[in-house]
């Protein structure tokens, strides 16, 4: 047999060796990147710390038994062009994943989401509170005055009194605080623009701001999706017929820590800037954080001559149009209390 001949024999033979050596490797590296790897314990979480190689990670994954080897993750990271996109934070899986799988997500950067819940009629102190405690949260703002808060997160207000919006917030662990007031601030922001553009006209408010005010009174006065609008009617015919508004609310977060549950005759007699029963028109600031329910009320009250209203005792009101109705509504009502 000719030299050449043998020569081409040996070069065809290498030559699909390579062929099948690499078809092969390709179907087990594509089984081994595809099949899902079973967790330790499901959820898992773990953390890629900031400035952490691919390298690293993937022997921390590999370590912990989320990965078969370190190679392979490295390799296919490479070849799908994630090897500079893998985001640091906090995971949590809750299903099984594949390399594949598991590289995507972390180059999404679908990190884990921490919450905090802060309630309608919570005041700014129980909504400061909740920040404060929040372990996943870093704290930047807790020394901050009243001012710089205000400043810093863009607000016009005079008061942090009741301009953020009570909701859930999602948000990645070590989070600034101050990230988190900001959305709640411009979150009301675009609540309260959304609702003054469709208050009803000639409403005695100047602004949305004052809407907001009255809104917070709303707030703390019912808890009874049903009555919001009819309380809101109440408040807006006396402000109309320049009638002290005369709600226990303003009076009792006036007194701050002097309220001790029980609100007396003298209380509501003594003078100060949040006492609707000694002074006329609207309270300087909100008294708590207004949900949207209220604040729709607020800005399209129901149509009624109603300029009283007092608690039966089951969570509902007695309305009235004339004083004398309502004085023989607060004997009957009070006496039953009794």
């Amino acid at each position: 047999m000719p030299e050449s001949t043998r020569s081409l024999r040996f070069s065809s033979f290498i030559l699909l060796v390579i062929l099948v050596g690499s078809t092969l490797f390709s179907i087990w590296f594509y089984r081994l990147a595809t099949t899902p790897v079973k967790l330790p314990v499901m959820p898992y979480e773990f953390s890629i710390e900031p400035g952490n190689s691919l390298r690293n990670i993937a022997q921390q994954l590999t370590d912990a038994n989320i990965l078969p080897n370190a190679w392979s993750f490295i390799l296919l990271a490479h070849m799908t062009g994630y090897n500079a996109s893998l985001k640091a934070g906090e995971y949590a899986l809750t299903q099984n994943l594949s390399p594949l799988d598991l590289l995507e997500y972390l180059a999404q950067g679908r990190t884990k989401q921490h919450a905090i819940t802060f309630l309608e009629g919570w005041t700014f102190s129980q909504f400061r509170k909740a920040l404060d405690e929040h372990p996943a949260i870093r704290h930047e703002s807790d020394k901050l005055s009243d001012a710089k808060l205000l400043k810093l997160i863009g607000a016009n207000e005079p008061d942090t009194e009741g301009i953020f919006f009570p909701d859930t917030y999602f948000f990645t662990k070590n989070s600034s605080d101050l990230t988190i007031l900001k959305r709640a601030y411009h979150a009301m922001q675009r609540h309260l623009e959304i609702e003054w553009l469709a208050r009803q006209k000639s409403l005695p408010l100047k602004n949305s701001y004052e809407g907001l005010i009255l809104a917070s009174i709303i707030e703390k006065e019912t808890g009874r999706d049903s009555e919001r609008t009819r309380i809101a009617g109440v408040f807006i015919n006396r402000l109309r017929h320049s009638m002290k508004l005369q709600t226990d609310p303003t009076v009792i977060y006036g007194m701050g820590d002097k309220f001790d549950g029980n609100l007396r005759k003298i209380d509501l007699q003594t003078d100060h800037a949040y006492n609707t029963y000694t002074r006329s028109g609207l309270p300087p600031t909100p008294i708590a954080m207004p949900g949207l329910a209220s604040i729709r009320a607020a800005f399209n009250p129901a149509a009624t001559d109603e300029l009283y209203f007092v608690a039966r005792g089951d969570g509902t009101s007695h309305f009235s149009s004339t004083l004398e109705e309502h004085n023989r509504a607060v004997m009957k009502y009070q006496k039953k209390r009794q």
